[in-house]
């Protein structure tokens, strides 16, 4: 037998070698990983030797050749193809080692546009193809992971499902490769969103069950989005992830971090992707307490998420209520100890709360299913900051409402539409997700927020098509609002503001969440 090595990620590599040598396998190898294996004291001929042809273009030509390819591809059984082997002379191919040059690890990292260029495999992805194209007979093998199996096989008889198994993978992995290069060539252009979309994404675990027992589901990740995410959160403890609980930390993640910056914890409670409970305050402890009592009904249940360093205090208080998830950027040895008596309770570890925007292309976008295709769009990473909203009401927010209004039109960007919320104190006191009017979103708001939202600041995702979801906020005792503005009637809406006495802000930002 005869095995061609080629490899990149030398993962696991001498290791392989030595196992095919002891089971009296030839093993051809590139310079690179020749070099290598002599250094372990392997034993390979160099691909140049095995085709006659030396290396040129300064190493861009080396497995290009007849002999290579034609060793991969060549079928012994078949007479017009053994006519073909004899006259060529070929020694043929059995398994084909080859991953592929670091493009993603390359242009994830400061680099010319040539450096890039110059990664883009040309010779393994064509000897991954010939080897997985003729996999009845040849190992395509490109994941360091399966070299045990490998091994095994050759000793316990490689069967029709392993060489599936491993064919599918080298084309997915070919595959991924050659979207990553169209990827990053597309963000060169000046289209945000390209003409073809190739998307490559890696199965990262299977879920229980997705939205309902009756439907299955799976993580994926896009490979090489190195932004810190709950999908690539660390688990601490507690019950598998569901599908349920990884949309709702996600959300309860991002709405965190457009809480507006400072060195206060800030804790936030989601129910069914809702805020039900967002807060700042001087510290941890109270950040929660604050934020569970924003809606405590809806906070049974829910996933929480904090800026801060989780102590026991915190946690001793989080533990009298039945929680799923809790995300933070680390907790303290005590806090450990008191939630591990939670067996369920799920804890996910994730240092850079804070997110930054992420540089990926992927990763810059949102993509939703419909049936028969894909709506994508740039993700909602604005938020205009309050303090620069045009001030249109005769009266000016003080400091403190200008303080509250920037917590609750952050808050807004995370609700589904019409969303309204209500804050004071650094507390959200109501929130109104998701009705078909934003008169109704108002009403729930205040109803959740009761007594509370006497005083409170008042947050529209979208503008008042009239003034009267801004007078119902009025009659429950709001004293600010902020909304995007740019309706037909916003003269008669500032009107109703100067003529109630309450400061009206326009950010010029519309956040529609459907």
């Amino acid at each position: 037998m005869r095995a061609l090595v080629s490899v990149s990620d030398r993962t696991g590599l001498v290791e392989l070698a030595r196992g095919l040598v002891r089971r009296g396998v030839e093993i051809v190898a590139t310079s690179g990983t020749g070099r290598a294996l002599a250094q372990a004291g392997v034993t390979a001929r160099l691909v140049e030797e095995f085709t006659g042809a030396p290396e040129m273009l300064g190493g861009r030509v080396k497995t290009l050749h007849p002999k290579v390819h034609g060793a991969l591809l060549a079928r012994p059984e078949r007479d017009d193809d053994q006519a073909d082997i004899a006259r060529a002379g070929l020694e043929l191919i059995d398994i084909a080692v080859v991953n592929l040059y670091p493009f993603r690890q390359t242009v994830a990292r400061p680099h010319t546009f040539e450096e890039a260029i110059e990664q883009i495999d040309i010779g393994g992805p064509s000897m991954l193809r010939s080897a997985a194209k003729n996999a009845a007979r040849v190992l395509p093998v490109c994941r360091p992971e399966d070299y045990p199996a490998v091994l095994r096989a050759l000793d316990e008889g490689v069967t029709p499902e392993f060489r599936r198994a491993l064919q599918a993978r080298a084309f997915a992995h070919t595959a991924a490769y050659d979207s990553a290069i169209a990827e990053y060539l597309g963000q060169r252009g000046a289209e945000a969103l390209p003409e073809t979309l190739s998307l490559t994404v890696e199965r990262q675990q299977t879920l229980r069950y997705g939205e309902n027992p009756h439907q299955s589901a799976a993580l994926y990740r896009f490979p090489g989005v190195a932004e810190p995410s709950v999908a690539s959160a660390k688990v601490l403890q507690g019950k598998e992830l569901s599908y349920n609980n990884l949309l709702d930390a996600a959300a309860a993640v991002g709405c965190l971090v457009d809480v507006p910056r400072s060195n206060e914890p800030a804790c936030v409670v989601v129910k069914h992707l809702i805020p039900c409970g967002v807060a700042r305050a001087a510290s941890v402890l109270e950040a929660y307490q604050h934020a569970r009592d924003g809606d405590p009904v809806s906070a049974f249940g829910g996933i929480v998420a904090h800026s801060h360093e989780v102590d026991r205090a915190t946690a001793e208080e989080m533990a009298k209520l039945f929680l799923e998830v809790v995300v933070a950027p680390s907790y303290s040895a005590d806090a450990r100890e008191v939630l591990a008596k939670k067996k369920n309770l799920r804890l996910l570890d994730l240092p850079a709360v804070a997110l930054p925007e992420c540089s990926s292309g992927l990763g810059k976008l949102e993509l939703r299913s419909i049936p028969g295709g894909l709506l994508v769009q740039s993700r909602d990473l604005a938020l205009t900051d309050v303090r620069q909203a045009k001030v249109v009401s005769r009266r000016a927010p003080t400091e403190a409402e200008l303080s509250d209004l920037a917590l609750a039109w952050a808050v807004c960007k995370h609700v589904r539409s019409n969303a309204i919320v209500l804050a004071k104190d650094g507390v959200v006191m109501g929130v109104g997700p998701g009705q078909p009017n934003r008169v109704d979103s108002v009403r729930i708001a205040a109803q959740r927020a009761g007594a509370r939202a006497r005083g409170s600041m008042l947050a529209s995702d979208a503008f008042f098509p009239f003034p009267d979801a801004l007078l119902a906020g009025v009659e429950v005792g709001i004293t600010a609002a902020v909304e995007p503005g740019g309706s037909v009637r916003d003269e008669e809406v500032i009107r109703a503001a100067n003529e109630s006495g309450i400061a009206l802000l326009f950010t010029g930002e519309r956040h529609f969440r459907h």
